[in-house]
């Protein structure tokens, strides 16, 4: 039988392939055009942000020249496009500012910049970048001290821990522990026997990596230049309590009366004037106080006023000593100085917990002392503090509180104390202490709080209260994020 050729073969064979390879090209074209397009605009996205950052970059100059002009020298308010220009010549992009100043007691306390930039190339994409504009505040630590300290082990500390002087650090803290020495003499009353040279920080506390030194000092005498100006404002949008207490000699009892603020949470402080104090036997924190009598205690008080608290001007001045407790429902600053009878330097008394109405960071305190701030002997056995506390000319603690004059042993109607909660900072110009060990109090010898944890305020640390004391004098930016 004779069989004829099959034909067409070849050709169906070409069509089955061809079509095989035309959908396998189509697809790799489509695939290799995807990813053309989202390089492009993942670069249209890198663009618009280096432009946005350009323009923070661009009024923190601006701001550097004209500190405080919000409003890019046109003298009328935002938003303001500015054309960015391609350092090879034409327009790379736009750039749209927004500038908003924040003040409180009609001085600006810091600005908020917000920018958006647009690539010339790609109009529908944009990027946001919005970030404060501030000078650094005591607020960024736990702990600043102008003094050598010891942290025992006993402690816990969150956030940054900062000593002009020595740090023995035996405590934990999972943040920088810094010193401004690279060394000093560590004396028995840091547990060194003999005294011995010693590096800026050191001890058995953990995370050592974190320590360093020597690093730049933090300035104490620049928060004692700002108290008259601080005064004024508080006379001309705040509140402003006059000097109470009394003469220039310590040992009289009226010498140590002053105000006692309570916080209500509800924008407003009940204001009552303390007419007396109890004289305790004690030790004092701050060395240099020895001489003096412990008249931290009321006995005795009278209603002065019920203040609410100035939207625009939470600010409170006392030329005296003051008592201080309750529930803060907004950013306020207390300030206890007096500037005019040199000599008397007021202290601040913590006789009660201190904490806020909410904790989103939309409330906060800050106190000054111009000498002491001191919790009290009737303090909680289990007291919290959200605040920041500067002691500028004197010590942060609590005395040790003993019988009397002839019985140093602890006088238990106030030793020992449990726990010691302080949300915030603590700034202080002498050696720190809320506890106290080697006294005859019980069977573990010690007064005080026995456990103390401190935490510095993340929210507070971009956005604290009005006049918080600063940490250096160049304005930078304190926060920064992507929208």
């Amino acid at each position: 039988m004779k069989h004829e050729p099959v034909r067409g073969y070849l050709m169906l064979l070409a069509i089955v392939f061809g079509a095989i390879f035309l959908t396998v090209l189509g697809a790799l074209s489509g695939f290799v055009l995807t990813e053309n397009r989202a390089q492009s605009t993942a670069t249209q996205s890198v663009q618009a942000t280096a432009i946005a950052e350009a323009g923070l970059e661009y009024y923190r100059w601006f701001l550097a020249h004209y500190p405080n002009d919000l409003q890019n020298g046109t003298g009328v308010p935002g938003p303001y496009t500015i054309p960015y220009a391609d350092p090879e010549g034409g327009n790379a992009g736009i750039i749209e500012l927004a500038i908003t100043g924040n003040t409180s007691c009609g001085a600006i306390s810091s600005i908020d910049i917000r920018s958006t930039g647009t690539p010339e190339a790609a109009p529908n994409v944009s990027s946001t970048i919005t970030a404060r504009y501030a000078r650094p505040t005591v607020a960024r630590f736990s702990y600043i001290l102008n003094d050598s300290v010891w942290a025992g082990e006993d402690r816990v500390i969150l956030g940054p821990y900062h000593s002009n002087g020595g740090v023995r650090m035996d405590g934990t803290s999972n943040s920088p522990v810094t010193s401004s020495l690279s060394s000093w003499l560590c004396t028995s009353s840091f547990g060194c026997s003999p005294n011995q040279t010693k590096t800026g920080v050191w001890g058995n506390g953990p995370n050592q990596t974190l320590w360093g030194y020597p690093v730049p000092q933090v300035d104490f005498s620049g928060i004692a230049a700002d108290f008259s100006s601080l005064k004024t404002r508080a006379i001309a949008s705040g509140h402003y309590l006059p000097r109470y207490s009394t003469g220039t000699n310590t040992g009289n009892q009226n010498y140590w009366d002053g105000y006692h603020l309570i916080f209500n949470g509800n924008g407003t402080v009940t204001v009552r004037r303390v007419t007396n104090t109890t004289l305790l036997h004690s030790t004092h924190v701050n060395t240099s106080d020895d001489a003096l009598p412990d008249r931290t205690l009321i006995s005795s008080e009278s209603f002065y006023s019920t203040l609410t608290i100035p939207a625009g001007c939470g600010l409170i001045y006392v030329e005296d000593n003051v008592w201080i407790e309750g529930v803060v429902d907004r950013k306020v600053t207390v300030v206890a100085a007096n500037v005019v009878t040199t000599g008397i330097e007021p202290n601040v008394m913590l006789p009660g917990n201190l904490t806020y109405a909410a904790t989103d960071g939309t409330d906060g305190l800050t106190v000054i002392a111009e000498n002491n701030v001191l919790v009290t002997p009737n303090s909680p056995q289990n007291m919290t503090l959200n605040g920041i506390f500067v002691a500028q000319g004197g010590a942060f603690g609590r005395n040790y509180y003993w019988r009397n004059a002839n019985d140093d042993r602890c006088n238990t109607s106030y030793e020992p104390r449990t726990s010691l909660t302080i949300l915030g900072t603590t700034v202080s110009n002498l050696r720190t202490g809320t506890k106290w060990t080697g006294v005859d109090c019980g069977s573990n010898n010690q007064a005080g709080y026995q456990t103390r944890v401190d935490a510095f305020d993340r929210k507070l640390s971009t956005d604290p209260p009005p006049f918080t004391p600063t940490t250096s004098t160049d304005y930078e930016f304190v926060d920064w994020r992507e929208e």
